[in-house]
């Protein structure tokens, strides 16, 4: 067990850096990891009695995880979804896949049963990318967290019935529901009853006694115990941490367990999705390879449209419905526990299941992209409006605006600066390639389209070369970027207005033709200096004098900061960020004696912020010469810095 996990975390780490560099899911990297080492081909990774179980904890976090985001009003007004969409979702699937494997040559009641599991999607992929797409609480995110819910129930009652379909045992099959429900009842109130009157108090105790161990102890109790519960009663592990983490969102420490159980729920998750990978066998795939892809496109075509149409029936919209519908499509990994006891008992034959599984999983790993191609395809699915691609209709409801503004990213920002104009009776449109968005917003703005600002067809459809003024304020610095060199293409006197986050892309859009880059972070630090100097009684006229002053200067004086123990030293690109780092100079430095220009410290890729020596800063323009206690203060990258320390204290680099 102990070589297989290093075996996992190792090559995981490779492959991971690899997919990221290729801008691919990390779970993808995890399921290469174990389709690529395990028993099915290299054969570096064996099959292990302890391997499942742990890898089903990391499912068990990440539901947990989930449920601290719901609390039990918002599941009560899901009901209709779980119990209403979640149980016509899986007879609605089930048919016409049993009805497929039934002309297969499985024997009908065995058809049923694998329809059934692969009716099923796949709890962890869907629920780990809505989180890390921000779409829990969208309206299919809703849709899907439901139907998942209750895909967790017949799951229990899926595996039941393996052994009364077998003939092996004589319960009788329609007890097998009645007895899930109850338990799954018993095991809601057991955690209801805990949640209200003792976990409070186990929290509040913790938090008084000031140690972080405690907490982050006390969490993982709690979601394994809550599994072992929900073991025991013969349930799904998973759902009953899900119930543990609802009642639990309600709590004032919800955002701290999450936040302490988060980096043992990805690497265990790591752990469950290799152990998915471990169970294909590569060599079907040279066999049976176009069978294979065939299967997948029937699962994932199935799924897909009849959960679009079940949607569009309970009257959610066609954009929605296809998202909810590109969701779901996947099989799951239910499946494959499915599939390897019903082999177990001669219900399905050998080759069979194993094409069965390699569908399951080529449906399963090409979710994440499935669902971040989702938007787009979404739109051209339901033949939306304001799809991207038709200028022509965008130039037509544009060719009336002269002299407007034109917003590119209708995001918290954008809409802020919309409200503004129009209060000020200023024309504008909006382009933002959020579909949810861009539909929500259309209802009330006519102005919004949906659509790629890096398009330079599209802002020409805007009417970009009759427009007042251009604001950039796409919250992604490669898409501001390339936005602003279009619109440069198409106008050369345009005003161009640029908001980013910082001002690490600050050059680079301002060579590309920016007006004006205004960064979020330093812009808000400018606001609350300028207020810190006014209540100290500064006139406002200096205030902002000094104001305007560090604007000319491109925020010169507030570059690089002080990175402290827990700062990240790359940005959200990876690159480096810029440092403020104070040099002080011992008696046997290398730069004592010696004049500040000597150094050649701009060399080394540093600025020199100011030399202080005995509390007071040197003119830098005076060339000083450099004694002992002197401090200089450098910015630059952290390479940059460390280069000029060693040059100043040693003499190297």
């Amino acid at each position: 067990m102990f070589v297989n996990l290093l075996i996992i975390l190792a090559a995981s780490l490779l492959v991971i850096a690899l997919f990221r560099h290729l801008k691919l899911p990390p779970l993808l990297a995890y399921m290469s990891v174990g389709l690529a080492l395990g028993p099915g081909s290299l054969g570096w990774l064996q099959h292990h009695e302890d391997m499942p179980l742990l890898a089903e904890f990391g499912v068990v976090f990440l539901l947990f995880s989930l449920g601290l985001e719901f609390s039990l009003p918002r599941m009560l007004a899901l009901r209709r979804v779980v119990f209403g969409l979640g149980s016509l979702q899986v007879i609605v699937c089930t048919l016409p896949l049993a009805g497929l494997l039934h002309l297969a040559g499985l024997a009908l009641p065995a058809a049923l049963l694998i329809g059934g599991g692969l009716a099923l999607s796949s709890t962890a992929i869907v629920t780990k990318e809505l989180s890390s797409l921000g779409e829990v609480f969208s309206s299919h995110g809703q849709n899907s967290i439901g139907v998942l819910l209750f895909q967790d129930l017949v799951a229990v009652l899926l595996l039941t019935m393996i052994p009364v379909i077998a003939g092996g045992t004589e319960q009788a099959w329609y007890w097998a529901l009645p007895i899930t429900l109850s338990k799954a009842a018993l095991l809601f109130a057991g955690l209801l009853v805990a949640s209200r009157w003792l976990l409070p108090r186990l929290f509040h105790e913790v938090a008084q006694a000031n140690a972080a161990e405690l907490f982050v102890l006390l969490a993982l109790v709690i979601v394994l115990l809550t599994a072992w519960l929900t073991h025991l009663l013969g349930l799904s592990m998973a759902l009953g941490a899900f119930l543990a983490g609802m009642l639990l969102g309600e709590s004032h420490y919800r955002h701290q367990i999450e936040a302490d159980i988060r980096p043992f729920r990805d690497v265990l998750l790591g752990l469950f999705f290799v152990s998915v990978g471990m169970l294909i066998d590569v060599s079907l795939f040279a066999s049976h390879g176009l069978l294979i892809l065939g299967m997948t496109l029937a699962l994932l075509l199935i799924k897909g449209s009849l959960v679009a149409l079940l949607v569009r029936l309970r009257g959610g919209d066609n954009e929605t419905a296809w998202r909810s519908g590109l969701t779901l499509a996947q099989g799951g990994e239910f499946c494959f526990a499915l599939v390897a006891q019903a082999q177990l008992v001669k219900l399905v034959p050998a080759e069979l299941s194993g094409l069965i599984l390699a569908a399951t999983f080529c449906s399963m790993a090409v979710t994440p992209l499935l669902l971040r191609a989702a938007p787009q395809m979404a739109a051209r699915l339901s033949k939306r409006p304001h799809a991207e691609g038709r200028a022509e209709e965008i130039a037509s409801a544009c060719e009336e605006h002269e002299q407007h503004v034109l917003i590119c990213g209708f995001g918290r920002v954008g809409q802020s600066i919309g409200r503004f104009l129009r209060r000020e009776g200023i024309p504008f449109v909006a382009l933002d390639n959020d579909p949810i968005r861009v539909q929500e917003a259309a209802a009330g703005e006519l102005s919004v389209h949906y659509g790629d600002s890096r398009r330079g067809e599209l802002l020409e459809a805007l009417g970009v070369t009759r427009a007042r003024l251009l604001v950039v304020a796409a919250d992604n610095p490669a898409h501001a970027l390339e936005t602003v060199k279009q619109a440069r293409k198409l106008s050369t006197t345009l005003p161009i207005l640029v908001r980013t986050r910082d001002d690490s892309h600050l050059a680079s859009l301002q060579e590309a033709g920016a007006s004006e880059v205004v960064p979020e972070l330093l812009e808000s630090s400018l606001m609350l200096a300028s207020h810190a100097l006014v209540m100290l009684g500064l006139p406002e006229r200096r205030v902002q004098a000094r104001i305007d002053e560090v604007r000319r200067d491109r925020y010169h004086l507030l570059h690089g900061f002080y990175h402290g123990t827990s700062a990240n030293l790359l940005d959200q690109q990876g690159r480096p960020r810029i440092l403020l780092h104070a040099v002080n100079l011992s008696a046997d430095a290398y730069a004592c004696g010696r004049p500040l220009n000597e150094l050649r410290l701009n060399e080394l890729g540093v600025e020199l912020q100011a030399v202080r020596r005995a509390g007071d800063e040197l003119a830098l323009t005076d060339n000083p010469l450099l004694r002992e206690a002197d401090a200089l203060l450098l910015t630059g990258t952290l390479d940059a810095i460390e280069r000029a320390e060693a040059r100043l204290l040693a003499g190297t680099q």
